[in-house]
């Protein structure tokens, strides 16, 4: 019986070490919805909708997590990122597109990860934003180009781990309204006039960026690709590591929608700055909330805009048929443009909450091309081989593709009052 029992012990010993040795590429995904544009937008549901929309929080997590798995399952079964795949399967004229429209999500997305960056290093220590916002450029140029994969995903670990803190911490400041939330979380609710937080919410959650991110950093552990025991271990641990990692997301963007939605809604104050919401966390809540709230933004300013560089770099190297890797000079350009266009766009913002909010409703906007790309391309045979997309899989794809079209079909249609 003890010989019974030590060789249980040390088959879960063995699995949890296998379990850990495949955490990292969803944790790096992660931190790309719990940027500063989430921030706006679930301080925006929650400020203005209390717990009403937090529903969308689950369903884009549901789609977040369907979708990221696609994307490594491409990663992992063909040895090609979702760019380079694009590059080498699709005519040159449609993939350039596709992949150019991607690059404006990935600008778009560091735009709002360096803009909260500087709006962090202004509340905490008073700097310029502009200033702020080419600090936090340069800062993550130099961890990008100064670190590998690894040695990222233990930076990045670290910083998501005091973001979830700073929250859970929050969370026991504020006199949450459980029942309430429970309801919010899975009743759909679409009051008037709330789609374009809807989809900013939609946007900061199911990022296409990180579709490009995750079926590139999969293949950073250089697996043995021809071994098919290996790819199904790789796919195994993939998803308990993605289904993880997301559940960490979701709760964190829950977090914010409560605490916004139990410290501003219940005081009718709509919250449309992040310079605003911490000055108002200070009575409310007392000097240590606010500080927590500016530190966690910091933290989160500094590891989203490192990966939506990464994404930048991938998707411009995947243009020219190239993997993501720092030293080669496509990727490196990529880096390069994806920062340079954001802090050039933030010079001419007058409105920084606004500039998160919309820079959102782009990634939605761009959403439903990275969508549809994919499915295309996992669904292939020739790409994917035996491991394309089954029925039931291109079926769950399909239903995620229409109902992010039809959102934003409702969202132009609300926006030009059609």
């Amino acid at each position: 019986m003890k010989i019974g029992r030590y060789f249980e012990t040390e088959i879960t010993r063995k699995s949890a070490r296998d379990f850990l040795r495949y955490i990292g590429p969803g944790i790096l995904i992660t931190v790309g919805f719990i940027d500063p544009g989430n921030w706006a937008s679930n301080l925006a549901a929650g400020s203005e909708y209390g717990y009403d929309l937090l529903w969308m929080v689950t369903l884009s997590t549901i789609m977040l997590i369907i979708l990221q798995h696609n994307a490594a399952h491409l990663g992992i079964a063909s040895g090609l990122c979702i760019s380079e795949a694009a590059s080498y399967n699709l005519p040159r004229a449609v993939s350039a597109f596709l992949l150019i429209s991607a690059m404006g999500a990935a600008i778009s997305t560091a735009l709002a990860e360096i803009l909260g960056g500087a709006i962090a290093l202004q509340l905490l220590f008073s700097v310029p934003l502009m200033y702020g916002a080419v600090f936090m450029a340069v800062f993550c140029v130099i961890l990008l180009k100064s670190n590998s994969y690894h040695k990222m995903e233990k930076i990045i670990i670290g910083f998501v781990s005091l973001i979830g803190l700073s929250f859970i911490a929050e969370l026991y400041l504020v006199p949450v309204e459980w029942s309430k939330a429970a309801v919010g979380w899975v009743y759909p609710s679409i009051p008037h006039g709330s789609l374009v937080v809807i989809m900013s919410v939609l946007g900061a959650v199911v990022m296409p960026h990180n579709l490009f991110l995750h079926s590139e950093i999969i293949q950073s552990r250089q697996w043995n690709l021809e071994d098919e025991k290996v790819i199904e271990r790789q796919l195994k641990y993939e998803f308990i590591d993605t289904l993880f990692s997301m559940g960490i997301g979701w709760a964190i963007n829950s977090a914010m929608i409560l605490i916004a939605a139990s410290t501003f809604f219940a005081q009718n104050i709509v919250i449309d700055d992040l310079t605003q919401a911490v000055n108002m966390l200070k009575p409310l809540l007392g000097g240590n909330a606010a500080i927590l709230f500016a530190a966690a933004l910091l933290f989160a300013g500094l590891s989203s805009t490192v990966t939506a560089g990464m994404a930048g770099g991938s998707i411009y190297a995947g243009l020219f048929r190239e993997s993501y890797d720092i030293k080669d000079k496509h990727s490196w350009h990529g880096v390069l443009l994806t920062y340079g266009l954001a802090v050039l766009i933030i010079f001419f913002i007058s409105q920084p909450f606004d500039g998160l909010i919309y820079s959102q409703m782009v990634l939605s906007m761009q959403l439903p091309f990275t969508i549809f790309l994919q499915i295309y391309l996992t669904s292939s045979k020739k790409i994917m081989g035996k491991y394309a997309n089954s029925v039931k899989q291109k079926v769950m794809l399909w239903i995620i593709g229409i109902i992010v079209t039809a959102l934003n079909i409702m969202l132009l249609q609300e926006m030009f009052n059609l």
